[in-house]
């Protein structure tokens, strides 16, 4: 019989989801579908289970954690002060205060967050990436001579798929430099050009912290992509409904066949140890016609939502929806945190 946990899930405060859905829409509830789905699944699974809504004051959470005094936290905050970048020190923060939590750790955060450290990381330990440069912000675009086209261009650090579109492929210097500057210009980001595998896209989850686990690939597929357009995870195809609905997009296990499933698998793993993640990610590949795969990026603290890509590819592996949220609760109460073998 499990324990019974106080949990807190600590979440944006205009996320803390309301006690029930019914009546309403996909689209009225889509912004916090994620805190509902956990939130719904810690209390099923018998937990004492409250939502923490954080605003821009990180001492709310100091406070719950005395008031509360919750056995862990279940960390669903993406970023802090409106910035992606600081969603490592949220968990740096709890780690300060000596408290458990889920999901990945801050070095983790940190190096995953990076997609050019994070790639020269993958590279070293023989993980196949794609070709790649950096160009910073307010710099000029000079392609390397050794850089072929056509290149994919995004922001070195933002997540959510923020500010791709289809303009992000370029095949030429003017498109480089003009999608550089938007990058610079709308984003705010250093900017990040790698080379554009054609062909397939799919994502592999991982679940573990010593002893881990990668999920069956899970492949986006866009059933009504118009003539021309590249397979590739726009903002919009990510994130709305209306796009989602239009071009029929709905992802699905990717049929790589039992070699090719188990090489991804094991490079999926190889990158996870790499970045010294922790928890539960998600890997994002691509993979050309003839076999050859390449890990993009990892994404630590990927979304839970029921029925999302982590989700369904746990399912297909024989992890339920609760069972998985009960894993992740394992998974963060027995992480080896620094304060823990500390002196108090």
């Amino acid at each position: 019989m499990k324990k019974k946990l106080r949990v807190l899930l600590l979440c944006h405060e205009e996320l803390v989801p309301p006690d029930t859905i019914a009546g309403k829409t996909d689209e009225e509830i889509a912004d916090y579908r994620t805190e509902f789905d956990v939130l719904s699944a810690l209390r099923d699974l018998g937990h004492e289970a409250e939502a923490l809504g954080v605003g821009d004051d990180i001492d709310v959470v100091r406070r719950a954690a005395l008031e509360y005094e919750p056995d862990l936290f279940f960390n669903l905050m993406v970023e802090f002060h409106g910035a992606a970048t600081y969603d490592q020190h949220v968990a740096s923060y709890l780690e300060l205060l000596r408290v458990d939590y889920t999901g990945c750790n801050p070095r983790g955060l940190t190096l995953a967050r990076d997609k050019g450290l994070s790639k020269t990381l993958m590279r070293s330990a023989g993980v196949p990436v794609p070709d790649w440069a950096v160009f910073p912000l307010g710099r000029r675009a000079t392609r390397p001579a050794d850089l072929p086209y056509p290149l994919f261009v995004k922001s070195v650090d933002e997540e959510a798929s923020l500010g791709i579109s289809q303009k992000s492929i370029v095949t030429s210097d003017a498109e480089l430099a003009e999608r550089v500057r938007f990058v610079h210009e709308r984003v705010g980001t250093d900017a990040i050009a790698e080379e554009f595998i054609e062909g397939r896209e799919f994502y592999v989850g991982v679940l573990g912290n010593r002893r881990l686990e990668a999920f069956p690939a899970w492949e986006l597929c866009i059933r009504g992509l118009p003539k021309g357009a590249a397979n590739i995870a726009t903002r919009r195809v990510k994130f709305d409904l209306e796009t989602q609905k239009r071009l029929r997009v709905k992802n699905r296990a990717a049929d790589l066949g039992p070699g090719l499933e188990a090489a991804v698998a094991a490079a999926a793993k190889r990158a996870y140890r790499a970045l010294d993640l922790s928890g539960f990610a998600r890997l994002d590949l691509r993979m050309r016609p003839d076999g050859r795969f390449y890990v993009l990026e990892a994404n630590p603290n990927p979304d839970l939502t029921y029925g999302e890509d982590f989700a369904d590819s746990a399912e297909a592996a024989g992890v339920r929806y609760e069972e998985l949220i009960q894993r992740i609760l394992r998974l963060g109460t027995s992480y080896r945190a620094a304060w823990k073998a500390s002196p108090a």
